[in-house]
């Protein structure tokens, strides 16, 4: 029997990102919060300073700071008449499992996503008529706008040290940035990175070929800096560790030396880790969620944690299946279409090219997250694109530059070389310094058939079963990926390199083994009514009202943008409508 604990005001399933943010938001508003995390506790003075950090076995073939696979993982299939399979091993994406989350592996790209995401489906039928989506594409509006998320936007992005340059100050288009981003009221919180080589050689090109070229927005700080919060930043080292690993310089943001020591130093906040939450409990109505069971994984006892409020801010993919485990609003069921928990399940597709060029050195091992120059010329955000023309929706962005070009992994060489032998241990000795990439990162449309539900047949070590995944490419992310490889091919032919390896679009059906990027959207997906969404326009559920679910599980479809820039936004425009609205009258924040 589970050992019950006393009640308290609000728990936490999952302390990364959201979970942070809302952690120090609701111990600050005087509400006393437990945040519930699998992981254990790492630190950048522990675990990621140097020179241990910089162990690309340990951190990225031996996955150290992800998901453990054989306690829980799930199942994928591309279609409902084949039978899914056990993910054995991390692959296509990576969930983090520690304090921190994915916020302590990743990147840093930081995006606004906008109207064109937010009101998708109006804006499409407005623009191109109601036929133009296809009857099987379920893309909906989101019910929130930019306008109302843009100070949320500001707030996540000067707390985590977002280095850009605006295109767009409260109207006014700026020379560098994005001219097709939305209006900002603020530039961003720190100068662009410093350029590498391999991006000022893409820039030259595309402004060449008549695009329009900017420094990629990314929480790498480029100088040392303090946030509004207190936090200290270090100056990013372009160490060329920073995807996969933690920030040997605290440059990268990231929750675990932002939000979560701060909430850490408030009396009202307690993180148990190694609590692994197995259900969400509701009263005998079942319009109330009543608390937690979950297992500590190091000692095996049960738990119950009462609370009057629950909120889910794990990954995106855990958050679905904790609701689908818990019986908290009805199944999606693609054949019926009935259902929204594990409906609009997308990834993201895209294309890159390799460019070989003799005697010019790039010096790959010298880059940040962000040192990429990026074009959004074909993206969502540019109306101009005629999509009527290209025939699909939504859209990509191209980059130039690296990511994370590591000493084990990294291996360019021109197609045909021999995949090993005295010819490949030539070829990438001549390769490793002389060669680029240039890649696209494109939008994945929801649809009928692409969704979550439980398996039927496989069980994690709790005995639970696994969620499964349903998911392949359809025709419109075929049609985009075909476009975006011909923009960059042609870019790659006007530079002029000895060689390349063309970008060619992924229309095979979609694998989960190669690792392609981890930005898993939908699930339990926001809206503007129960019929056709899990939550409310504030992450509220629309079964539950003091259930709140945040993460990019609430996205009605996928962007080509990554998606932490919405997800720390939306985290803040959460909190503020539980301190401001909630608490002063619990209850549905939006009428169904």
């Amino acid at each position: 029997m589970a050992k019950k604990l006393k009640e308290v005001d609000v728990v936490l399933v999952g302390l990364g990102w959201t979970g942070g943010i809302l952690a120090k938001e609701l111990t600050e508003a005087g509400m006393q919060v437990v945040a519930l995390e699998r992981g254990g506790m790492r630190s950048t003075e522990n675990d990621y300073s140097v020179p241990h950090v910089r162990d690309e076995l340990r951190f990225v073939h031996r996955h150290d700071l992800m998901q453990n696979t054989q306690r829980d993982t799930l199942t994928v299939r591309n279609n409902v008449s084949q039978e899914a399979q056990p993910m054995r091993r991390l692959g296509s994406f990576l969930p983090g499992e520690v304090v921190g989350g994915s916020g302590v592996h990743w990147s840093g790209h930081t995006w606004r996503w906008t109207d064109q995401e937010f009101k998708i489906r109006s804006l499409y039928e407005e623009r191109y008529g109601k036929k133009f989506i296809p009857d099987d594409m379920t893309i909906q509006d989101w019910g929130i706008t930019y306008a109302e998320l843009e100070p949320y936007y500001e707030k996540f992005e000067y707390t985590a040290a977002v280095s850009g340059k605006a295109g767009n100050l409260r109207g006014q288009l700026q020379a560098g940035g994005n001219p097709f981003e939305a209006p900002r009221q603020r530039d961003y919180a720190l100068p662009p990175l410093t350029p590498i080589l391999a991006s000022q050689v893409f820039s030259e090109a595309a402004k060449n070929n008549g695009y329009h070229p900017f420094p990629r927005p990314s929480a790498n700080a480029s100088r040392a800096y303090t946030n509004p919060d207190g936090s200290h930043f270090g100056a990013c080292q372009y160490c060329g560790y920073c995807q996969r690993f933690g920030c040997e310089a605290n440059a990268k943001g990231s929750p675990h030396m932002t939000v979560i020591p701060i909430a850490m130093k408030n009396p009202n906040f307690e993180l148990r880790t190694h609590a692994w939450v197995t259900r969400v409990l509701k009263d005998s109505t079942g319009k109330r969620v009543t608390g937690v069971l979950y297992t500590n994984t190091l000692t095996g006892e049960e738990v119950e944690q009462p609370a009057r409020m629950v909120a889910l801010t794990a990954y995106a993919i855990n958050n679905v299946h904790l609701m689908l485990l818990s019986g908290i609003g009805r199944p999606y069921d693609p054949v019926s279409q009935q259902g929204v928990v594990g409906k609009n399940y997308c990834y993201q597709t895209g294309a890159s090219a390799t460019l070989f060029f003799e005697g010019r050195h790039f010096n790959p091992f010298m880059n940040a997250g962000g040192s990429n120059a990026t074009i959004d010329d074909f993206n969502s955000t540019n109306w101009e694109f005629d999509r009527a023309k290209a025939g699909f929706i939504g859209g990509y962005n191209v980059g130039g530059g690296f990511n994370t070009a590591l000493p084990i992994g990294y291996r360019p060489v021109p197609r045909g070389t021999p995949s090993w032998g005295k010819a490949w241990k030539s070829a990438t000795a001549k390769w490793y310094q002389t060669a680029m990439n240039i890649s696209a990162s494109g939008a994945v449309m929801s649809n009928r058939y692409n969704y979550y539900d439980l398996d039927p047949t496989y069980r994690n070590a709790f005995g639970l079963p696994l969620m499964r995944m349903t998911f392949d490419y359809k025709e419109n992310e075929h049609k985009m990926g075909r476009h975006a490889a011909q923009v960059i091919n042609d870019i790659a032919k006007s530079m002029n390199p000895t060689s390349f390896n063309p970008a060619i679009a992924r229309t095979e059906p979609w694998t989960v083994v190669p690792y392609q990027s981890t930005h898993n959207t939908g699930g339990t997906i926001m809206g503007t009514n129960p019929g056709n969404s899990v939550l409310n326009k504030y992450l509220q559920s629309w079964d539950c009202h003091n259930l709140f679910v945040v993460g990019a599980n609430v996205f009605a479809h996928n962007n080509s943008y990554n998606p932490t820039g919405p997800v720390g936004a939306l985290a803040y425009w959460t909190a503020d409508a539980i301190k401001n609205q909630y608490m002063k009258n619990p209850g549905p924040l939006v009428s169904a």
